[in-house]
């Protein structure tokens, strides 16, 4: 028992659940991109690569990769691109979407809006009526393509080609157009979310369309909702961790805490949460395994304190200075080194000299290199946040 005679968990623990429940072992691998979405909770949207990739180390049948996501995200509408936590766009579950824009999404959307007006009123632009009569034709004319690009949007409404000085005077004024700036504020907003890209499932350049029907939900209750989700999915995790993942306030995350019952854990780090009934042992895999995971993987950015599955002396060379990881090799659940694709395509790897694995561990290692480049082919893959160890192999 630790502290207080609450249960302890130690790292070994917390990477069996791990394995299991991010669909990391072979045989918790998913069936569709939307079992891993769930499982997962959310996925990083940012980089549009990142999610086939991270559904694709998940899938049971990892050749289905492609046409199954896209099939998810652009033609069922089963899963959803938006903008959710910590102001970041995700990938989730389109029946998460209330939950996503009560719990995280209004205050952010408030502050985004303001901050919009504000800078056009400094730099002598129309003011709020006018914002809002671009804005309800910029939606009407979405709704009628269904989706579109912020060009096509702009020749249905001129006026969201208007354009203001931004800082002026400072080190990084600029011109802002307002289609790009009012666009994402809808996204903040939960009116409108990413579509289908305008080059294959690799480009950045993308559509948008409108936003799923929603109710609006009690903020409270949503947090609380999207809290036992994640914990079911990445508990135990400490205060820190879940602050961190939610972008928000430490009484928003106790007051979660407290609605859906949560246990306190003894972790290593101090203490942790678990859902009401999950802090007995769990059961790990029955067998090893490896993975390799892409830059801003669920997994690899999921908690704020990273010891227990990443050691520190590793970070230097998978992470950019703004704390993105780049694609992790992954044995038994610790990240134990680092991968990239070359210009021709080659999926090449490396075990890092302070990572401690055996001829075992390698093997597999290159299994799931294979098998990655089995279904990526020649598709050139490069993050959109570059670290040093990616720059490194892919030279």
């Amino acid at each position: 028992m630790g502290e207080g005679g609450r249960r302890h968990i130690g790292a070994a623990e917390r990477r069996d659940r791990l394995a299991l429940r991010q669909r990391l072992a072979g045989a918790a691998r998913a069936g569709s991109p939307e079992e891993v979405a769930g499982s997962l909770v959310a996925l990083h949207g940012t980089d549009p690569a990142a999610v086939h990739l991270a559904v694709g180390a998940r899938l049971a049948d990892a050749a289905k990769t492609v046409g199954e996501t896209e099939r998810a995200l652009y033609d069922d509408g089963s899963l959803v691109r938006m903008h959710g936590m910590r102001h970041t766009v995700f990938v989730f579950p389109t029946e998460l979407t209330a939950v996503v824009h009560a719990s995280t999404g209004r205050t952010v959307a408030a502050r985004e809006r303001a901050k919009l007006l504000k800078n056009m009123a400094e730099a002598g632009a129309p003011d709020a009526a006018w914002l809002t009569e671009v804005e309800e034709s910029a939606l009407a004319a979405l709704a009628r393509r269904g989706q579109a690009t912020a060009a096509e949007l702009a020749r249905d409404e001129p006026r969201l080609k208007e354009q203001f000085a931004y800082a002026a005077g400072k080190s990084y004024e600029g011109v802002h157009t307002v289609s790009t700036r009012l666009l994402k504020v809808l996204g903040v907003e939960g009116k409108v979310v990413r579509g289908r890209p305008l080059g294959s499932w690799t480009s950045s350049q993308f559509r948008w369309a409108p936003a799923p029907r929603h109710p609006e939900l009690d903020p409270g209750e949503a947090q609380a909702e999207l809290l036992r989700r994640w914990l079911t999915a990445c508990g135990p995790a400490t205060e820190d961790d879940l602050r961190w993942w939610t972008g928000w306030r430490v009484t928003e995350v106790r007051r979660a805490l407290t609605a859906i019952g949560a246990e306190a854990v003894s972790l290593d780090e101090g203490t942790g949460y678990v859902v009401a009934g999950d802090a007995g042992p769990a059961a790990g895999p029955a067998e090893p395994w490896a993975a390799l995971l892409p830059a801003l993987d669920p997994t690899a950015m999921g908690w704020q304190q990273r010891d227990w599955y990443l050691a520190p002396q590793l970070r230097s060379r998978l992470f950019d200075r703004s704390g993105n990881v780049g694609p992790t090799v992954w044995w038994n659940g610790r990240v134990v080194g680092g991968w990239a694709q070359r210009a021709d395509g080659e999926i090449v790897w490396r075990v890092l000299d302070d990572a401690d694995v055996g001829r075992d561990a390698e093997a597999a290692i290159e299994t799931e290199a294979r098998r990655l480049s089995s279904w990526v082919g020649t598709t050139r893959i490069t993050p959109r946040f570059r670290t040093p160890l990616e720059r490194e192999l892919s030279a």
